[in-house]
């Protein structure tokens, strides 16, 4: 069964809406700093098409887990990224399928569904579904490339 990793921020969940929506998103010592913000993780929408997406992921021929960098400096994010999945997903699909990980290229998996190139999404064994990019804009893209219906 082939692995498949999905971020989360910018991927399934929308971290760019939910930062320009924190009430402290422009003071010091958040400016220039989002991922610090507190509970920014916690309430983020989803992305438009990713739950269910992901869903059909979940259902599907592979092997689903979600793999995110949780911020150092911010710990509670550490458990708001978990309780995040379970609020949008069955628990029997995702139950121990979270990975926090700063360094992403030290994983072995088939594909790694990332809006980012940093914390090693670029040097991933595996092959890069660069979400957000022109080859894959949108998760619609990304089931077509994975033949998932």
């Amino acid at each position: 069964m082939k692995i498949v990793y999905v971020d989360l921020d910018g991927v399934i969940a929308d971290f760019e809406k939910g930062k320009e929506n924190h009430p402290k998103s422009s003071i010091t010592p958040y400016r220039g700093r989002p991922d610090k913000l507190p509970g920014i993780y916690k309430d983020l929408d989803p992305i438009e098409g990713a739950i269910e997406s992901v869903n059909k992921l979940l259902k599907s021929k592979y092997k689903i887990y979600f793999l995110s960098t949780a911020p150092w400096d911010n710990p509670d994010a550490w458990t708001h990224k978990r309780l995040w999945i379970a609020k949008h997903f069955e628990e029997k699909l995702i139950r121990r399928r979270l990975i926090l990980c700063h360094h992403k290229q030290l994983l072995m998996g088939d594909y790694l569904i990332d809006d980012r190139k940093w914390n090693g999404a670029s040097e991933f064994t595996g092959e890069w579904i660069h979400f957000g990019s022109k080859r894959f804009p949108n998760w619609k893209s990304v089931l077509g490339y994975l033949s998932v219906k």
